[in-house]
């Protein structure tokens, strides 16, 4: 008796079977990730998908790419950059040697994946060459396609810059090429620039992106 008396306490300090399985669960991204796609598969047989299906599972996939790339811009514009001059030498490798260059390959392939999906759901909706045109393929007779257009330039203008000029510098200033230390210093002010450029074209990108929704 004595025994269970004492092993009780211990028992109930112990972590709790349900805590232990919900914490090993939300430490896996893969799992949580698998879990967030049934659960959006299932929503779209539930309740199913507004028009054609396959143009729904492309929005969907530009939109899901789209908040992950512009969401990577922002944390950087908003958090990495501002806080870099703050952090102690010493303790600055941990974001250059590891957070850094991770971020960098999920930045610049969400890019990717949102100017892939965004053209082909443009072309099974029948509006791609109209918003090249900016709308003059069809004489401005749509708002929507113009101002779609727009956005469509803009982010096709972030992802030239992310790709081309700010990965690029970026492998220099972060060390991944070896280069001479002014032209690291001049590569790291270079990617600042472009991303900031991105920055200011996301504003407008987005409201034309939002916004085309309330022309058609």
């Amino acid at each position: 008796a004595c025994v269970g008396a004492k092993s009780s306490p211990e028992r109930r300090r112990g972590p709790p079977m349900r805590g232990a399985v919900m914490a090993k669960f939300f430490g896996n991204l893969h799992l949580v990730l698998l879990v967030g796609l049934v659960l959006a598969i299932a929503v779209a047989f539930g309740v199913g998908p507004n028009g054609d299906q396959v143009q729904a599972v492309f929005r969907w996939l530009h939109v899901l790419s789209g908040i992950l790339w512009i969401g990577l811009l922002y944390y950087f514009n908003f958090v990495q950059i501002p806080t870099m001059p703050k952090i102690p030498d010493d303790q600055k490798p941990a974001v250059s040697k590891f957070i850094a260059p991770e971020a960098l390959w999920y930045f610049r392939w969400a890019a990717m994946a949102t100017i892939a999906t965004g053209l082909i759901l443009a072309y099974l909706s029948d509006y791609l060459w109209s918003a090249i045109t900016l709308g003059a393929a069809e004489s401005f007779a749509n708002p929507m396609t113009t101002l779609i257009g727009i956005g469509m330039w803009l982010g096709s203008i972030m992802w030239f810059n992310v790709w081309f000029v700010i990965w690029p510098n970026q492998k220099k200033a972060l060390g991944i090429v070896t280069v001479e230390a002014d032209v690291k210093a001049k590569a790291a002010r270079t990617a600042m620039l472009f991303s900031r450029t991105n920055t200011v074209l996301s504003v407008p990108m987005l409201l034309c992106m939002v916004g085309q929704g309330h022309f058609g």
